[in-house]
């Protein structure tokens, strides 16, 4: 059985900051610094604190649709709770909205007519900087359907519908030596999961409690067990 994708991980100088933050915006109700998703969301997020510079984009960001409120009213809270405007060299004529969050990771509020999005809920996709290689190993990693796979980008997503995951493809971004965020995979059976993801082109980082591995364009990820109280929540 394939690992399951229990959460995305965000490493904060102020992890209760950003756990306050994204819990009422995304209106996800919080159990210490884990925020347990709604419906439409297949993981949680798990806020850690680390110090890490913030001098180049991020690997993974968030994008909120505009299907249950508004994008104005959603930028409008936004920047009531702490975020801002963010200035990635987006060009005028485009139609989503990029903010960043307290501790300046980037994200967007995608446009009411971005189509596609239909179907998810308010977060409705982790977008990522990868190859189309990363794209493919995460899609047999997690046995989800590749629904995107044309000119190097990619794009998966549960089979049951809801959230997705999209790589960009090439050029791809400097990367800083550790990302600010990365997935952390359960599995029953560690060593037989490491064995299987291995197999498709992961790396073994370092073993300890969580075994910490890379995936094939070398960003980080975690394994470990599945925890006894998992299947109430992602």
């Amino acid at each position: 059985m394939a690992a399951r994708l229990h959460a995305l991980t965000v490493l904060a100088s102020d992890p209760e900051v950003l756990a306050s933050f994204w819990g009422d915006l995304l209106g996800w109700e919080r159990s210490g610094l884990d925020l347990l998703p709604d419906a439409d969301a297949p993981m949680r997020l798990s806020f850690e604190h680390a110090d890490l510079p913030h001098d180049l984009l991020n690997q993974i960001h968030l994008h909120l649709t505009s299907y249950t409120a508004s994008q104005e009213a959603t930028v409008a809270r936004v920047l009531e709770l702490g975020g801002s405007h963010l200035d990635v060299g987006q060009l005028p004529e485009e139609a989503h909205v990029v903010l960043a969050d307290p501790e300046g990771n980037e994200f967007c509020v995608i446009e009411e007519t971005n189509d596609w999005l239909a179907g998810t809920g308010f977060l409705g996709e982790l977008a990522c900087d990868g190859t189309r290689e990363v794209g493919v190993f995460w899609s047999e990693a997690l046995g989800w359907p590749l629904v995107h796979d044309e000119d190097g980008e990619t794009a998966i997503q549960p089979p049951e519908g809801g959230m997705k995951i999209a790589w960009g493809g090439p050029p791809l971004n400097e990367r800083p030596a550790r990302n600010r965020m990365h997935f952390v995979l359960v599995a029953e059976d560690l060593g037989a999961e490491v064995e299987r993801l291995v197999s498709l082109g992961a790396s073994v980082v370092a073993r300890g409690d969580d075994i910490e591995m890379a995936d094939p364009d070398g960003n980080e990820f975690r394994l470990r067990r599945t925890p006894p109280s998992s299947p109430a929540h992602p």
